[in-house]
């Protein structure tokens, strides 16, 4: 192990064998959050095996060389623990949560199922009819498909367009040799972190890291799928659902742009909130929908600004241009200065509260890593929330709005 940095909240060391361990002592907490960070997603698939990185989410939790799927799950729940994944179009996480004095099981149980999966072949077949049935319940979920089917419009052929569960087709056709293929390229130290949260020693936690790791090396092949170009187009599919799904975006910034608090400012004022002018205007003034929001999609190199509705078929024209009013007002008009203040004590807020869990602190440490390569602390993020001046953030507004160049996707039946 080499310690590298620490910071006035975090620790930063590195193993033998290159990984990256990042670690937050929460003194008054008795849990730990520890997790995992493959550093791919779906963007970093090939075409023909789309979904493959999800599919390796489930996979590896169906027994490994010394435990079976029931023994996994039998160990962390005899501790009161949790043991889970998830996977987004840049990462995969694998992680824990367990009181403090339990953590030699989340490593032994985390690193157990990253280095010896049995993979096999019935697991394999089992588990795609799983995700078969995770994919249709998206599809039988309107108010999540838009999503997709949205980022789909807006980029295209791009593999940052294509749904993190892949699709149909795609997750039958992969077998073992695929993902043992997939598991040789990515699943190696120069592309895994750890990040640790919670109830913990530092020092402890990362020799039981290079214990459990020991004679894992490797290196991973790097693919550059380049960013993505947003196409300026709209689309409806329709189906016979009660309200007309929308969603209406731009493109925007990546995610570690110098420009990203002046973003989350304007998404805030925008439709981040009840009080948002999204919220205020359209539900509560109009009472066109139910509901109504906005939210920024940021990764290495491109970003987009979505604005997503629920509403009548007779309301979605109306709907659709009071949103693009909005926008207008944005590049238009100087924010008004009260509510500009109130954005930026909503972020900071929003912050704070949302760093008070163990699995919170940890996300936080692993994306500051993979998308800055360091740790800020929480007066840097202040800092730079407070720094935004209404110039600043209008002349944002203006870049984002200037060609009223937008995608919209829509799922039901619309109004002639």
């Amino acid at each position: 192990m080499r310690p590298i940095a620490k910071g006035k909240f975090y620790n930063r060391a590195v193993l033998s064998n290159d990984m990256v361990v990042l670690t937050e002592r929460m003194p008054h907490v008795k849990s730990v959050a520890l997790g995992v960070w493959v550093n791919v997603g779906s963007r970093d698939e090939p075409t023909e095996k789309a979904g493959i990185s999800h599919f390796m989410e489930h996979l590896l939790f169906k027994g490994t060389e010394k435990r079976s799927a029931e023994e996994i799950a039998k160990a962390i729940d005899a501790v009161g623990g949790t043991l889970d994944a998830f996977t987004s179009r840049e990462q995969t996480c694998f992680y824990a949560k367990v009181l403090g004095e339990h953590l030699p099981l989340a490593v032994d149980l985390l690193s157990d199922i990253l280095l010896h999966p049995c993979l096999d072949p019935q697991d394999i077949e089992r588990e795609q009819k799983v995700v078969l049935e995770e994919i249709k319940m998206v599809e039988d979920t309107p108010d999540d498909l838009i999503h997709d089917l949205f980022t789909q419009t807006a980029w295209g052929d791009h593999p940052l367009g294509r749904p993190v569960l892949g699709f149909k087709e795609t997750l039958l056709s992969i077998n073992r040799e695929d993902v043992l293929q997939h598991i040789e390229t990515f699943y190696q130290p120069d592309r895994m972190i750890v990040a640790a949260a919670g109830d913990l020693d530092d020092g402890r936690l990362t020799d039981l890291l290079e214990d459990a790791f020991k004679g894992f090396r490797g290196n991973a092949v790097s693919i550059n799928s380049g960013p993505p170009t947003s196409r300026q187009v709209e689309v409806n599919e329709a189906r016979d659902t009660s309200q007309v799904h929308l969603c209406l975006g731009v493109e925007t910034l990546p995610y570690a742009h110098e420009d990203r608090y002046a973003l989350y400012l304007l998404n805030a004022i925008l439709g981040a909130s009840m009080s948002s002018r999204l919220f205020q205007e359209i539900r509560e003034r109009r009472g066109l929908v139910y509901s109504i929001y906005s939210y920024q999609s940021s990764y290495r190199d491109a970003g987009l600004l979505v604005v997503y509705a629920g509403c009548s078929s007779e309301s979605f024209g109306q709907v659709v241009d009071l949103i693009k009013a909005e926008w207008r007002r944005l590049k238009e008009e100087p924010v008004d200065l009260d509510e500009f203040k109130r954005a930026k004590e909503q972020l900071k807020g929003n912050l704070l509260l949302g760093l008070e869990g163990t699995s919170s602190r940890m996300t936080r440490l692993a994306k500051m890593e993979l998308y800055f390569g360091r740790c800020y602390d929480l007066e840097e993020i202040i800092r730079g929330i407070e720094e935004v001046t209404p110039d600043r953030f209008q002349a944002l507004a203006q870049s984002l709005f200037a060609r009223e160049a937008y995608t919209l996707t829509s799922l039901g039946r619309i109004s002639p």
